[in-house]
């Protein structure tokens, strides 16, 4: 299947790799039709999807299933007034539905917004009323049919909510009962009703890390991009299992469990879990045996927490990590009890891998790699030009408007004043900074927002939140400026603490001590603060804007 897509799939080096992947982008690609029913009607029986949860239950898809199922879907979906165009939000955790309600609005040329079970009413509110969403899909969990409750009369476009599950509430669709009545037949749209390449398929709202969510639109050329993530990233492997851990509702979904994983051929695991737990994790991963793995950040500091074995991990062949950056205590504790060596990648929901450990060169822990083939990547000053190596700019796209990559967002939709923040003269500016080093290996520093700017010295987070990391007592950590009459502003360190510690003054001088022999002196917190628990977006990332705007009050 991928060497439709791409003519050379293997290479010798990173240089070949850089300089010879060439994807082709076939006119009018729909990943539903072109991905999901090309290997239906290569191999029926070809398993597509392993689902499971924490309680034993499984139960297992091919690419036939998928393909007749989606039909089924988009059959229902066109019944109840669903056409080209219509924007349907989905609530589905990691029900089997996640992936065929994406499957079939694809098949319909409508928009899938995926949303998180975390959303608040508030949350529900606002994303139906900025996208002008017509329907919402989701499963009957208590806490999301309570939200969508109270929130659903003031959603002014909402027409149709359809519930997964058994627990359907007076005046919502049993979703499940009535689209399983449907035909498994439904023929690709023509004309009007056929998708182009440049239709819109995908909308994600932005973690909100720095403000209201924004809404990032992606075209139908984009699940191609995401190639390079799974084949020469994540590694999976053409049969294989291969597990991301994430919901339906965060982009991690559309890198890691749905778009170049199928294009692979790779068999998805959708590890359906109430609530994270390092050692269910651990006993799934005994049981469904993935070949290829990828994890937050968050999820791998749990687990070296976990009396792991290399034997918990003896299916898996590659394991990566993306999210936020990777700690190199993280990766070197990992490998002394897996053996396995952590691939970090870099990308944003904007969007697919564009920086990553790919396989032809070491790992240099705490680096994020090199820059993807299918992107331009540079690293500029605040007036565009490129930085010399070692020093600190921001991460650009320099082909986003001549070229515009398959796996580029379109734009910030219904957003001028982002996008012209975020495009200027033809690139596209992450809003994430870093720096080269003299072998081309790219080291993250933070969030434009986020650097500390201390008595004339730039101080990445990164770098003291890995310092402090590498203490045995620190579980969880962020740093941000904190206003300072004198300095302007010095580093702070908001920390959550490993199980068996306590707070104390003796501990915040400690750790102060261990950031200043651990990295330069002057970078160590002059603020450090115990807290039970970091604030986080419903996607897991920390909320930095938050705890400065608590220190700026």
């Amino acid at each position: 299947m991928i060497e439709r897509f791409v003519p050379q799939t293997e290479f010798e080096s990173y240089e070949d790799f850089k300089q010879n992947y060439k994807l082709i982008v076939p006119e009018n690609f729909n990943f539903a039709y072109d991905i999901i029913d090309g290997w239906a009607a290569e191999e029926d029986n070809k398993p597509a999807l392993f689902w499971c949860d924490d309680e034993g239950h499984e139960k297992e898809f091919t690419f036939g299933d998928i393909k007749r199922l989606s039909n089924k879907v988009a059959n229902y979906y066109k019944r109840l007034g669903i056409r080209k165009g219509d924007k349907v939000m989905l609530m589905l955790r990691q029900r089997p539905e996640a992936w065929i309600c994406i499957v079939a609005l694809c098949k319909l040329g409508a928009v899938s917004i995926p949303a998180t079970f975390q959303l608040t009413p508030k949350d529900i509110e606002y994303r139906c009323n900025s996208a002008e969403i017509k329907m919402i899909t989701a499963v009957d969990d208590d806490e999301i049919l309570k939200h969508i409750e109270l929130s659903k009369d003031k959603c002014t476009t909402l027409e149709k909510i359809g519930i997964v599950g058994t627990n359907i509430p007076d005046g919502m669709l049993d979703f499940r009962s009535e689209y399983i009545k449907e035909s498994d037949v439904f023929d690709r749209p023509t004309g009007a009703e056929g998708t182009t390449n440049e239709d819109t398929m995908l909308i994600y709202f932005s973690s909100g890390t720095s403000g209201m969510p924004k809404m990032i639109r992606h075209d139908f050329r984009y699940p191609l991009g995401h190639i390079v993530t799974a084949k020469y990233w994540q590694k999976v492997q053409d049969g294989g299992r291969h597990l991301t851990m994430s919901d339906s509702g965060w982009a991690k979904f559309a890198w890691g469990k749905i778009y170049g994983q199928w294009i692979c051929g790779a068999e998805i695991v959708a590890y359906d879990d109430k609530k994270f737990n390092p050692a269910h994790l651990l006993a799934t991963l005994r049981r469904v045996k993935p070949v290829t793995f990828c994890a937050p950040p968050t999820v791998y500091r749990f687990l070296i927490k976990e009396d792991i074995t290399k034997e918990d991990f003896a299916s898996v062949q590659h394991a990566c990590i993306a999210g936020e950056p990777l700690n190199p205590e993280v990766y070197n504790r990992f490998y002394d009890l897996t053996g396995l060596r952590l691939t970090e990648g870099f990308g944003q929901t904007e969007t697919t891998v564009i920086i990553a450990n790919f396989g032809w060169f070491d790992v240099k822990p705490g680096s994020t790699g090199k820059p993807s083939p299918i992107y331009d990547i540079d690293i500029v000053d605040g007036d565009g030009n490129s930085c010399e190596d070692g020093i600190v700019g921001s991460i650009v796209i320099k082909n986003a408007t001549s070229e515009r990559p398959a796996g580029l967002f379109r734009e910030y939709y219904r957003d001028e004043q982002a996008n012209a923040k975020a495009w200027q003269d033809g690139m596209y500016n992450t809003g994430d900074t870093a720096w080269r080093d003299a072998d081309g290996y790219y080291w993250f520093v933070g969030r434009n927002d986020d650097v500390i700017k201390c008595s004339g010295y730039r101080i990445g987070p990164f770098e003291v939140e890995s310092a402090l990391l590498t203490h045995k007592s620190v579980l969880e950590c962020a740093v941000t400026a904190a206003p300072d009459p004198i300095r302007g502003q010095v580093v702070k360190a908001t920390v959550v603490l490993a199980k068996g510690y306590t707070p104390s003054d003796e501990l915040r001088k400690e750790l102060q001590n261990h950031v200043k022999v651990t990295t330069a002196p002057y970078k160590y917190p002059r603020i450090l603060e115990f807290v039970d628990e970091l604030p986080k977006t419903i996607s897991g990332k920390i909320k930095r804007a938050e705890i400065r705007k608590e220190d700026n009050k």
